[in-house]
């Protein structure tokens, strides 16, 4: 039962905007409702949990909150509150309980013995044992969810916007898990509301030794944009000439074998998903018909981001390649979101995380079967944009002909997409060089995609799509 709140309703619609999680930001709260509401534990602190119907633009989106009260709310929680006051003779403080180590347990408690609490199910695992001693810690960088580590021993993705059916992400690592796939954290349960299902969180393995992609990639970067190439004793000492800007390979932080590794480890988990799932074929009308959407995005990308139009042309013939050389596609289940961020190096290699797919698109977008090379067209997407992330960072402007740090950014990408390109054609994947029209569509598509994702999130990193594909469509 919840806590008597005159105008509760009213003081989530408030609070619910102002969090990193919500995602309709560009346009008022027409009304919110309580969809459903569990009590998990009773007493001081009690928890409660919330579905939140939230009615915007003739829509409904719904959104997951672990609701937290206390009559005495510590100084440690208090950038959780919901409700603002210092008195507590007024009532119980409402807080997200999702920073509350001493709530989250709870979670940890139902999914060990797997039980079921009004309309929520929590599922163990097949036979994983679950520990319950451990106390949660939330990860602040997520955007989109929230995450829960558990000591070292388990993440718990808590996914505050939600979607009808089961979680693309809890269904891949599920089938993988069960198919013995090491490239991915083991799941060890997850939590459903019913009817549905609908899935609302999701725990795994947590792997403590990992660095994630993106931060080892922007290291190579930072060492190679700090490398002084040698100097030339008959010239001199001058510089030596334009290929000391080009040759990535001479930097200590050289990125390349990782890249070959990471492309052979993507290779793996798409047989892993090929023989989870199964491949079918796409008949070449339908990629003539996902050819023309392709163009599609473009032209309303560029009426919303003139900054593409200079390259609408170069766009438009890759998309207009893949249509009239369309034939029969094999299509599978593949990432979705593939890039630098997702994917994890721990001491036994690589590992792949967060199959849900690109934020920005539908909920059947997400769910499409895709060939597996749109994956690796990601990736390459991936290396161009940690080529130029800490020049968008920096707010640099690239000096000297052609550009120094843009010819040496550019130069650190083709290094790195052709390692990975080499080890995931050499560990079986579709060897990227021999479809080339078709991954030329797809890192165009991508980009397209980002643009437009960059345009209305991030508007300081528009330069970094935009200036890889002056390189690109050249």
């Amino acid at each position: 039962m919840l806590p008597p709140q005159p105008g509760l309703t009213e003081t989530l619609a408030e609070w619910l905007p102002r969090q990193r999680w919500f995602g309709g930001k560009d346009g008022p709260i027409d009304d919110l409702t309580i969809g459903t509401a569990t009590q998990l534990r009773t007493g001081d602190p009690a928890l409660h949990h919330l579905i939140l119907d939230v009615h915007q633009n003739g829509t409904t989106d719904h959104y997951q909150l672990l609701l937290g009260t206390r009559q005495h709310l510590p100084d440690r929680l208090r950038h959780a509150e919901i409700t603002r006051h210092d008195d507590d003779t007024r009532g119980p403080h409402l807080y997200d309980a999702a920073h509350d180590p001493d709530l989250t347990r709870t979670l940890l408690d139902e999914l060990a013995v797997g039980t079921s609490i009004g309309p929520l199910r929590f599922h163990r695992a097949d036979d994983s044992r679950i520990r319950t001693d451990l106390t949660s810690l939330p990860i602040t960088a997520e955007q989109s969810n929230t995450s829960l580590l558990f000591g070292d021993a388990y993440i718990c993705k808590l996914f505050r916007r939600l979607s009808r059916g089961v979680n693309l992400d809890l269904e891949v690592n599920l089938a993988l898990t069960r198919g013995g796939c090491a490239r991915v954290p083991a799941v060890r349960g997850w939590i459903e509301l019913e009817p549905g299902p609908l899935t609302l969180g999701l725990l795994s393995d947590y792997l403590h030794t990992g660095a994630d992609g993106w931060s080892l990639a922007i290291a190579s970067v930072r060492d190679w944009f700090a490398h002084t190439p040698p100097r030339d004793p008959g010239r001199d000492g001058a510089w030596e000439g334009e290929w000391a800007e080009l040759d990535a390979s001479v930097a200590g932080g050289d990125f390349a074998a990782e890249a070959e590794r990471l492309g052979a480890a993507t290779a793996e988990v798409h047989g892993a998903l090929a023989d989870a799932f199964g491949v079918t074929v796409l008949p070449a009308e339908d990629v003539r018909a996902m050819a023309a959407r392709m163009n599609d995005e473009l032209t309303g990308t560029c009426r919303a981001v003139p900054g593409l139009a200079p390259h609408a042309k170069a766009l438009t013939s890759a998309f207009l390649d893949l249509a009239a050389r369309a034939e029969p596609l094999p299509v599978q289940r593949v990432h979705g979101d593939y890039h630098l961020g997702q994917v994890l190096r721990t001491e036994s290699g690589w590992t792949l995380l967060d199959f849900e797919g690109e934020p920005a698109r539908t909920q059947h977008e997400r769910t499409a079967l895709a060939h597996p090379l749109r994956d690796v067209a990601g990736m390459l997407r991936s290396f161009e944009y940690a080529a130029r992330f800490l020049i968008a960072k920096s707010g640099t402007t690239p000096s000297g002909p052609g550009g120094r740090v843009e010819t040496r950014a550019h130069a650190w990408a083709a290094r790195n997409r052709a390692a990975f390109c080499r080890g995931y054609a050499a560990a079986g994947g579709p060897d990227p060089a021999a479809h080339a029209v078709l991954i030329r569509a797809f890192e165009f598509e991508k980009a397209v995609y980002e643009v437009r994702y960059e345009a209305r999130n991030r508007p300081a990193w528009l330069p970094v799509p935009l200036k890889s594909l002056a390189h690109l469509t050249a």
